[in-house]
């Protein structure tokens, strides 16, 4: 293979030292799995555009509130490291092995598993990534593990491209070390609610990734029903009038296509009387589904 020059030199594919090699504890062999804490609530940016203000979400007894890093809130994008850590260590405790706060993996792994090419841009966006994960604060009241915390925390408390210099003093990346906050560490190893996401995750934009995580976690046999505004606020949405009429529309793209995988999406509106004699005004409500229910042959047996 070609390697790539971008910001670190030569970036593609990297030989790592034999005595190196029982430091990375890459590749993930299985499955990509997110935990439901984490995707229950809008914890990431969904845009690529730096979002420079803070995010506050309050739900119940439940309050969030996230703090940007100097280039900007974490994305939804860049949370595409932490589920892949996530599934690196819920994979090492599923065989029985130690998994650390502290994890080692290769960049091309990485980009295996997210479907990302390889490339200098790559790397640099994955440089990009881990600093907003390790600047963004959150402050939440939300446990882990049965343990909170007052104060704030960040996704990575160290976040390491690792490299070694070439004969001609060109950088070759050899692994990328990261450490995870304990809040999210017990998440994933104490409160073991995770779950295993389709491939297609990362081909999914910003809203449907949302409502395929609350989905994921929520959705059962018979399936599960969101206010408009309750759901808009979740996913991360804006919920006064004109946000709402924006992400309607966005829902409905979502339930014309049928892009989300293995669930369906409907849009349900209800006029409700006014009671005055006045206009009907319209209740909105999205529907979530498995899609093996739609998947009934005309004789009844499951397709």
């Amino acid at each position: 293979m070609i390697a790539d020059k971008g910001e670190f030199g030569i970036m593609g594919d990297v030989s790592v030292f034999q005595g190196d090699l029982f430091s990375v504890h890459s590749p993930l062999y299985g499955d990509v799995q997110g935990e439901r804490t984490v995707a229950e609530f809008p914890f990431f940016a969904l845009s690529k555009k730096a979002h420079m203000t803070p995010m506050v979400f309050e739900s119940g007894e439940a309050r969030i509130e996230i703090n940007p890093s100097k280039t900007g809130v974490a994305t939804i994008y860049d949370k595409e490291i932490l589920l892949y850590i996530a599934s690196l260590m819920a994979e090492r405790a599923e065989k029985g092995e130690k998994a650390d706060r502290i994890m080692t993996f290769t960049a091309n792994d990485l980009f295996r598993v997210t479907g990302t090419n390889s490339s200098a841009r790559s790397y640099t966006s994955l440089k990009a990534s881990l600093n907003r994960l390790q600047g963004t604060q959150i402050v939440t009241n939300i446990e882990t593990g049965g343990e909170g915390s007052d104060s704030s925390f960040s996704w990575l408390l160290k976040a390491d491209i690792k490299y070694i210099k070439t004969s001609t003093g060109e950088r070759r990346v050899k692994w990328v070390e990261v450490m995870v906050c304990d809040w999210l560490y017990r998440a994933i190893l104490t409160d073991q609610r995770i779950a295993a996401y389709h491939h297609d995750f990362f081909k999914l934009g910003p809203i449907e990734r949302r409502l395929y995580e609350l989905a994921k976690f929520n959705c059962k046999d018979d399936g599960f029903t969101l206010d408009i505004g309750e759901l808009a606020a979740r996913v991360g949405c804006a919920s006064d009038r004109r946000g709402l009429e924006y992400f309607k529309k966005q829902l409905r793209d979502v339930s014309e296509q049928d892009s989300l995988p293995e669930y369906t999406l409907d849009v349900v509106e209800t006029k409700i009387s006014s009671g005055r004699g006045g206009r009907p005004r319209l209740h909105t409500t999205i529907g979530f589904r498995p899609k093996r229910d739609l998947e009934i042959l005309e004789d009844g047996t499951d397709a």
